[in-house]
């Protein structure tokens, strides 16, 4: 996970992550996020849950799509750093805080990677 230094999800921690690109498939999306963001390459994608997200503080609203993957290959690398402040692994089960809204949202849905 990332702790975000941009304006959107300031100081929470987030999984990589993006918009979608004109005609972009989500699994390509998923993709290539991660490898700009973390230099990381999954494997084995599947489309998870979905989240509303209203960022009330930021006069934004989201619809989420979470991916669902498998590590391929790569080193994790800051490849944003004016973005991101850092990354870092977490268990589900002990997640830092405080957690970027879609996040929030996915684990009020009881959602578990692990299931």
């Amino acid at each position: 996970m990332v702790k975000e230094k941009s304006s959107h999800g300031k100081n929470s921690w987030a999984p990589p992550g993006g918009h979608l690109e004109f005609n972009e498939q989500i699994e390509e999306c998923a993709i290539r996020e991660t490898k700009e963001e973390t230099n990381l390459e999954i494997k084995n994608l599947r489309i998870g849950p979905i989240t509303n997200d209203i960022h009330k503080d930021e006069d934004k609203h989201y619809v989420t799509i979470f991916v669902i993957s498998e590590y391929k290959s790569g080193n994790v690398k800051l490849m944003e750093p004016e973005k991101c402040e850092q990354w870092n692994w977490f268990e589900w089960s002990n997640l830092p805080q405080p957690l970027f809204l879609p996040l929030q949202n996915l684990i009020k849905q009881d959602f578990n990677p692990l299931k």
